[in-house]
């Protein structure tokens, strides 16, 4: 009769912990048996290499999924090398005792297959979903099988038994449901399959299970018969790691497709395999269309992470910087280090080196895009642009330089979105600044009044429609040694014949203006003559860092910041309107007040800026008309 023996306290600590809260999902109990499985037949691998008169068959090397409704069991039989009863009590007695990393100290692997996991740890997920776990196995080399069976965290036995061939069978006896849990699923072969497909598609050993099918019936014409046979249910050979030049775009997208990354076409595939400081494969897709939920903040952004062709994590974020979160697709690695659960990685040095690959790669396929396929990098920079914005200006700009040359915006004389490149290229010698311009929209832009000195002096402005522009911008700070300057900002650079008989209208109005300043009581910093309006009276331009479109986002914010730009209330000396300013200075006080009000609100609608006071302002108008 079997000895009952107990844990040691440190595992059974462990196990209780495993059971009850380590595994975030109970199904992937079947994703480590599986690897386990796996793993056993590897050593056998490598025992045909090292050992004379062994051959490895590929043909009898497989792994069985046998699910019994009636007895509530589910086996996991492997073909695979087996444990003899000291490995028994070593690998499963001790929790996180890695018979798999045991034999790969001992046995330097040369051919490139690596062990992965802890039989273990892995193991003994199996009691999330088990009251009693059966493990009977027959080592490779030996006459004599055992049993070792357990029902948790009590203990185990072990004892001899029969089996006839070499491998081992796991047998879990399932639970029952309960109000809360349906434990049945894991006896269900569809469910059982989509668990496989989903963890273990690319293990490369078959595995394989009994399903049911229809099939014509014979010498019965539109008949048909359901039968039970025998079924490989996964792939097998992973897309990631068939050369670049067995691949269609076809087969790209079918991956893309199959892994419902999306229901759009990407716009782009990146197919990765290094074999350097860290050896890795990665297929990674730039999609055409923004996810319905991108711009929120139940995004979670993250690439499927495989270790040796096992999948360990649905969406590992520690892999795509926040500015690439748009990119889909999986990496898979062999030199990961794992944590117990195979669900948590170590911010490990592998991982950060295939991080920092992975950000390099997809930066040179978005700069090749845009160099090459102009037109898909418009449809990508339509969706995702905005993202690149953000992280140009998150980080206090440290991530500019990566993402600078990405940017477009659009060109008031190309008519089209151009790069900043693009723009320094045709900038004239007498150019000091890269300008811009931001509004709400093209059109409104365009119509703009601070516009005219820029636009009169030939010089192409980049107009700025998005919240986030001006922001990411003002970071950016300088491109290729060329300030940005808004044609709202107090200076433009711009040598104007028009310049010095500004300044003289400045000092000879200075009385004039400083009224102006006093009866606007504190809404702007000054007035002032204008060097830049042409044909419209009046304009309001910023000093300082915060531009009036920057007061009107933050303005919009939740938490309605109450931040104000240092505004300047230009005049057009040169229109018709400042003559009647003049006379009513000259002559009545409060036609001066009327005037000075009507020019301030104008000047706001011009901005988009609201009119504190829309009444008053309706009734100016009409003190004019009357």
């Amino acid at each position: 009769m079997a000895v009952m023996k107990e844990f040691k306290a440190e595992s059974k600590r462990l196990l209780e912990m495993m059971i009850n809260s380590i595994y975030t999902q109970r199904e992937i109990f079947l994703r480590e048996l599986i690897s386990n499985a796996s793993d056993a037949i590897d050593k056998m691998y490598y025992k045909a290499l090292s050992e004379e008169g062994l051959t490895f068959n590929k043909e009898d090397y497989f792994i069985k999924i046998t699910p019994d409704k009636d007895k509530r069991t589910l086996t996991i039989s492997d073909t695979g090398i087996g444990m003899t009863q000291e490995e028994l009590e070593t690998n499963l007695g001790v929790i996180a005792k890695s018979g798999s990393l045991a034999f790969k100290t001992e046995n330097e692997l040369k051919d490139g297959h690596n062990i992965i996991g802890q039989f273990g740890v892995g193991f003994y997920s199996a009691f999330m979903v088990a009251d009693e776990v059966t493990v009977i196995s027959k080592a490779w080399g030996s006459d004599q099988a055992y049993k070792w069976q357990s029902k948790g965290a009590d203990g185990y036995t072990i004892e001899p038994c029969e089996k006839e061939t070499v491998g081992t069978d796991i047998i879990l006896q399932i639970k029952p449901n309960t109000e809360e849990d349906q434990y049945d699923e894991y006896l269900e072969t569809y469910r059982l399959r989509a668990i496989v497909k989903k963890y273990s598609d690319f293990i490369r050993y078959p595995i394989k299970m009994d399903m049911k099918t229809s099939r014509p019936k014979e010498g019965a014409e539109g008949e048909f018969e359901e039968v039970t046979e025998e079924q490989t249910i996964n792939s097998m050979v992973p897309i990631w790691r068939k050369n670049k030049s067995e691949l269609t775009e076809e087969d790209y997208n079918n991956f893309y497709f199959e892994k419902r990354y999306g229901f759009d076409k990407p716009l782009k595939q990146i197919h990765v395999s290094a074999d350097g400081a860290v050896v890795y494969n990665a297929i990674l897709f730039i999609p055409e269309h923004t996810p319905f939920d991108y711009y929120t903040k139940e995004f979670e952004k993250g690439l499927e992470l495989y270790s040796n062709g096992v999948l360990i994590m649905d969406k590992c974020g520690d892999l795509l910087p926040d500015y690439f979160s748009f990119v889909k697709g999986m990496v898979d690695s062999e030199d990961l280090s794992l944590n117990i659960s195979r669900e948590m990685l170590q911010h490990d040095r592998q991982l950060k080196l295939i991080a920092k690959n992975i950000k390099n790669k997809i930066k040179s396929q978005l700069q090749s895009m845009l160099k090459d396929e102009r037109e898909n990098y418009e449809k990508f920079y339509k969706s995702f642009g905005r993202q690149l914005k953000f992280g140009v200006y998150n980080d206090y700009g440290a991530n500019k330089g990566d993402l600078q040359d990405l940017l477009l915006f659009y060109s008031s004389k190309e008519k089209k979105l151009v790069s900043l490149d693009e723009y320094v290229s045709r900038m004239p010698e007498d150019q000091k600044y890269i300008y811009y311009a931001t509004g709400e929209s093209i059109e409104r832009i365009e119509r703009l009044p601070q516009t005219e000195l820029v636009a009169d002096k030939g010089y192409e402005m980049l107009y700025l429609t998005e919240d986030i522009d001006e922001f990411a911008i003002k970071i950016i700070d300088k491109y290729k040694d060329k300030e940005f300057r808004s044609v709202s900002s107090g200076d433009l650079g711009i040598e104007s014949e028009s310049d010095d008989s500004a300044d003289a209208n400045e000092d000879n109005n200075k009385e004039l203006f400083e009224r102006m300043q006093s009866l606007l009581d504190g809404k702007v910093k000054s007035v002032r003559a204008s060097k830049r309006l042409k044909s419209h009276p009046v304009c309001l331009a910023a000093e300082g860092e915060l531009s009036i479109e920057m007061e009107k986002v933050l303005s919009a914010m939740p938490n309605g910041q109450d931040v104000k730009a240092d505004k300047v209330l230009e005049i057009n000396v040169n229109h018709e309107v400042f003559q009647a300013l003049k006379k009513a200075a000259e002559q009545d006080e409060t036609k001066l007040a009327l005037y000075t009000n009507l020019l301030y609100n104008q000047a706001l609608l011009i901005e988009g800026l609201p009119i504190q006071n829309p009444v008053a302002f309706t009734n100016d108008i009409c003190k004019i008309m009357a």
